[in-house]
């Protein structure tokens, strides 16, 4: 299965990309987590929020693969515990060429990239900075890959 996240944000702390990389490494070959960063908006004091999340959502648009299911995380999504995301992965591992995840920048998703999405999930009610969502669903996915092939880590 390959899964890719399309993340608003350049050059992460090294925390972060050290934290993707751990879980993205303790998947197995037959699993691939890559992340391709988008560039954000360059914003001035006096700019338009709506101006900057287009910006953003026509480089997010144009990184999306024909063939993957589409994933936009957003405040509104569906909320999934961590057994109904090994499930959902598990129904689309063998269907698919792939999986993307959106993750919005500062200002979120604009409405064009969650129109364009297959489906909506929800991390939390809380609102967590956008590169740590990173650390969270590249965790989440190995630890979904783990419930899928009965390893310990999840209990």
């Amino acid at each position: 299965m390959k899964i890719e996240l399309l993340s608003v944000g350049v050059r992460a702390p090294r925390w972060v990309q050290a934290g993707f990389d751990e879980y993205a490494t303790r998947l197995p070959s037959s699993w691939t987590l890559a992340l391709k960063e988008i560039q954000p908006a360059i914003r001035g004091k006096s700019g338009n929020i709506d101006v900057f999340r287009r910006h953003e959502a026509e480089a997010l648009i144009a990184s999306v693969k024909p063939g993957h299911r589409l994933i936009a995380l957003d405040l509104k999504g569906r909320a999934l515990s961590t057994a109904q995301l090994a499930s959902s992965l598990d129904g689309v591992r063998h269907d698919l060429s792939g999986l993307q995840l959106m993750i919005g920048g500062a200002d979120g998703l604009d409405e064009s990239c969650l129109e364009r999405a297959d489906e909506r999930w929800c991390l939390s009610s809380l609102t967590f900075p956008h590169f740590l969502v990173r650390v969270i669903i590249a965790e989440q996915i190995y630890r979904a890959w783990t419930i899928l092939n009965h390893h310990p880590y999840h209990r």
